[in-house]
């Protein structure tokens, strides 16, 4: 059954999408008109499988033959390379200024500061950002998100009632646990009918019943459930009074069968779910060594309770000086990272520039490397990342999340080839690390 409401749920979707797409075309055409318009279906790209940092095995080092021999043979049309060509020249120019400065800045360099948890108007990212596949192909900031789920579930209850009410009560409510405490009432209610199916007190609710009042009929969807389920409201008498009740009636419902798919479907909890978007962009040396201040997004407590960690950490700073235990130490970091729901990661490659993306601290480095490998220009050849201090991050380490790896707030990762193809890719000619199409975003910023 299980199966059956999931492939429902996803056939529902897929053809409201089909029709929005349909009415984004314009008007119709005869078969016998011409059309100036080609559509074409998007490809999804496959997942990468983690190469083996040992000795290359033949297949590995056949796919990087084949990608250097790529590398070699390619002929690149002569004004893009020109302006390839004026990105890595100012690339160059900003790495030679950072050098002076890192110079002057080591001779007088100040003692450490604290991070600074105030907004700021130099952010690194402007937001955090999410795609829902599910709705549309646009890509917007959660608050917007929850608009537009909200206005699109709403708009299909007159075509698919049931199904849509589940979705409305799991995916526009944000409290958990009372949604669930609903469902549960919700449940109780259809388990009722169908345990006592001539049984008439099992198909009335009282309108006044606290429980209905306190935990059902505040939560989105929750009506259009119960009528979905055979309900309506009527006035009856109630101790001498006229009130208001949901009665359920067998003539409202296709059949009892219907209640049986309504509580599996509420029992499922499918929701609307949102997919993080990397919010990918390319910053040369100068860019990304501007003071890098996160958005209000990242964090995952509210800004009074910023306010108090900015007054915590100035007090804590008037303790560096103290010995402190290991025991302390590991406690203060595990409370830093707490704070946090993303993460910001950058990638800083030999030429200069930085790939950046944004990233739930819950997410595997093995996310990071899709991430990587997506955009690098020659996707069949192994790479290594390494943190700032030089430390290679490895094979056991792709399972982990970036907060058990300490990768949050926000990070450097370094980027290099894996050196067992060091003379082969010296010997290419090749320069370049992201995509031509990648880096010329750098202009854009």
């Amino acid at each position: 059954m299980a199966e059956k409401i999931s492939d429902k749920i996803k056939n529902f979707f897929q053809k409201k999408k089909a029709d929005a797409k349909f009415k984004r075309l314009g008007p119709g055409h005869k078969l016998t008109e011409t059309s100036s318009t080609t559509v074409v279906a998007p490809q999804k790209k496959s997942t990468y499988v983690p190469p083996q940092r040992a000795t290359p095995s033949s297949v590995n080092r056949q796919a990087a033959e084949a990608a250097l021999a790529r590398i070699s043979g390619q002929k690149k049309d002569t004004a893009f390379n020109t302006s390839l060509a004026a990105i890595q020249a100012q690339v160059r120019r900003e790495l030679e200024a950072e050098k002076k400065n890192n110079a002057a800045a080591t001779a007088s360099e100040p003692g450490p500061k604290l991070t600074e948890l105030e907004a700021s108007p130099h952010l690194a990212v402007t937001g955090v950002y999410f795609k829902c596949p599910l709705i549309s192909d646009e890509i917007l900031s959660k608050d917007e998100w929850k608009v537009k789920i909200k206005e699109f579930l709403f708009a299909a209850l007159e075509e698919e009632r049931g199904i849509t009410a589940c979705l409305i009560l799991y995916s526009c409510n944000y409290n958990r646990s009372k949604v669930q405490e609903c469902a549960n009432i919700l449940c109780r209610y259809i388990d009722n009918i169908l345990g006592n199916p001539t049984e008439t007190k099992f198909h009335k609710i009282r309108c006044s019943n606290q429980t209905f009042s306190e935990k059902v009929l505040p939560l989105l969807g929750a009506i259009e459930f119960l009528s979905a389920a055979g309900f309506r409201q009527q006035k009856l008498e109630h101790n001498g009074v006229e009130e208001d009740f949901w009665v359920w009636s067998e003539e409202n419902v296709e059949g009892i069968e219907t209640l049986e798919f309504l509580r599996d479907a509420l029992k499922s909890e499918n929701r609307v779910e949102l997919e993080l978007d990397r919010n990918m962009q390319i910053l040369s040396p100068a860019q990304a060594s501007a003071k890098l201040d996160l958005p209000q997004d990242f964090y995952a407590i509210s800004p009074e309770e910023i306010k108090k960690e900015q007054q915590y950490r100035s007090e804590m700073a008037e303790k560096q000086l103290q010995l402190r235990t290991k025991a302390m130490r590991e406690k203060e970091e595990l409370r830093e990272i707490r704070k946090y729901k993303y993460s910001l990661i950058r990638i800083r490659f030999p030429d200069g520039l930085y790939l950046q993306g944004t990233f739930s601290v819950y997410e595997k480095l093995a996310e990071v490397l899709d991430f990587v490998r997506d955009h690098l220009e020659h996707e069949g050849l192994p790479f290594i990342l390494s943190s700032p201090t030089g430390l290679k991050l490895e094979e056991k380490d792709f399972d982990s999340t970036l907060a058990d790896l300490r990768l949050v707030p926000a990070t450097i990762l370094i980027f290099q080839w894996d050196p067992a193809f060091d003379e082969e890719i010296k010997a290419s000619g090749s320069n370049t690390f992201l995509k031509p199409e990648v880096m010329m975003l750098m202009q854009q910023l």
